[in-house]
């Protein structure tokens, strides 16, 4: 017995010294999101590249990183048109591909037409976009705002708002929550669609092209609101989710919307904040890891040979 006890520790000794990656249920390869080319994220509204070291995307850059792939965070004005903030991005991915040849671009919320953008106007730089929470076909929350009476108001403090952050996070950018708002309303992204219809589903709420002009498009989403007890935003989302009324939503973007490209899923029990790993990494105990979402795309991108 006293052997067994000796062995049984010997052991236990042995598996907590060595390095998490060779822990015998960790069988994720050190290079399984390593894609050809870059994966470049890309904000949506009162976003950033990152405030004093804290991510906007909590977490997944590094999570990708230390699964080989090479990433790059990229900042547009937080509040202003789908257009405004794709000529934004446009230099930061000429400057990437001018390196790398080509980038995997993932936007969230409006950072996925804010990608849509660069690869409809410069398609010979981009190889694969991916969008995450995007209001594709418009957001109620977008109609109910636009042209209310609230939306004075609400653009004052919103405009505040978004200064503040692009002040802390060294952006330079104009803020216009109007422009935003247009933009993410039912007739601003169908505009928006005409103008970039690549991965468009062209019913209400199939998928589009899964490829185009030698680029490769999906999409993902969530329809949760309280998805964390611990996580403040969520009554925020939940207040939102509101104006979507019986529509299956994830608080500011309904399901249907949010198709784009081959739909991965568009039901995960995430909210919008969630999609982005946030707040804290506050997230249901009883849904994937946003992280692993991302590592699997990712390792999608790169069977895909992107």
């Amino acid at each position: 017995m006293k052997h067994w006890l000796k062995l049984l520790a010997l052991t236990g000794v042995l598996v907590w010294s060595m390095p998490a990656a060779a822990w015998w249920w960790d069988s994720t390869p050190s290079d399984y999101a390593k894609t050809r080319y870059p994966i470049v994220l890309v904000h949506g509204m009162f976003g950033f590249d990152d405030i004093a070291g804290y991510d906007y995307w909590y977490g997944i850059p590094e999570d990708l990183r230390d699964n080989g792939a090479k990433v790059f965070l990229t900042q547009v004005p937080a509040l202003d048109t789908s257009v405004e903030r794709g000529e934004a991005l446009l230099p930061q991915i000429e400057a990437i591909a001018a390196v790398y040849g080509k980038v995997n671009l993932i936007g969230h919320s409006h950072g996925g037409p804010t990608a849509r953008y660069v690869a409809r106007v410069r398609p010979d730089l981009v190889a694969s976009v991916t969008t995450v929470g995007s209001p594709h076909k418009g957001s109620a929350v977008a109609d109910l705002i636009a042209g209310s009476p609230v939306e004075g108001p609400v653009a004052g403090l919103a405009n505040a708002l978004g200064g503040l952050i692009d002040l802390l996070s060294g952006g330079g950018y104009n803020q216009d929550f109007s422009a935003s708002v247009a933009s993410l309303s039912t007739e601003g992204s169908a505009e928006f669609n005409a103008f970039a219809p690549a991965g468009i589903p062209t019913s209400a709420c199939g998928e589009g092209a899964y490829s185009a002009n030698g680029m490769r498009f999906y999409s993902w989403g969530g329809t949760g609101h309280l998805t964390n007890a611990l996580d403040p935003s969520d009554a925020l989302l939940l207040v939102t989710a509101a104006a979507f009324g019986t529509t299956a939503n994830d608080g500011l973007v309904g399901r249907c919307s949010n198709h784009f490209g081959k739909v991965i899923r568009d039901n995960y029990f995430m909210n919008h904040l969630d999609e982005v790993n946030q707040a804290l990494g506050l997230h249901s105990l009883f849904e994937t890891d946003p992280k692993t979402v991302y590592r699997q795309q990712a390792n999608r991108l790169k069977n895909a040979g992107l």
